[in-house]
């Protein structure tokens, strides 16, 4: 919390960070599939159960199905509708 405050503080009386560093920072964010490596075991724990996805090259096997998404799983497994990569935590913004 004080290295934030910190640099709050710097912001306010250097400026904050300028254009170019914002975009750059913006630019390595990872797409989710680009990431994730064939052989790849993504887990989620889920109403107090672990579900386990394994990341193969035609697509994603969730018990012993093969799903083309993410998101089709996270709906199987809560029944509602989520971006996959969301629910298993693969988001860049969500692991701030």
């Amino acid at each position: 919390m004080r290295r934030v405050l910190a640099w709050r503080i710097q912001a306010e009386v250097f400026g904050g960070l300028d254009v170019e560093t914002r975009r750059a920072l913006r630019s390595t964010r990872i797409a989710p599939k680009a990431a994730l490596q064939p052989g790849t075991r993504i887990t989620r724990e889920w109403q107090g159960r672990a579900h386990v996805v394994e990341v193969q090259a035609d697509g994603f096997w969730y018990e012993s199905q093969r799903h083309n998404s993410l998101s089709a799983i996270a709906r199987q497994i809560t029944g509602a509708r989520w971006n996959g990569p969301r629910f298993f935590g693969l988001r860049a913004e969500d692991a701030t």
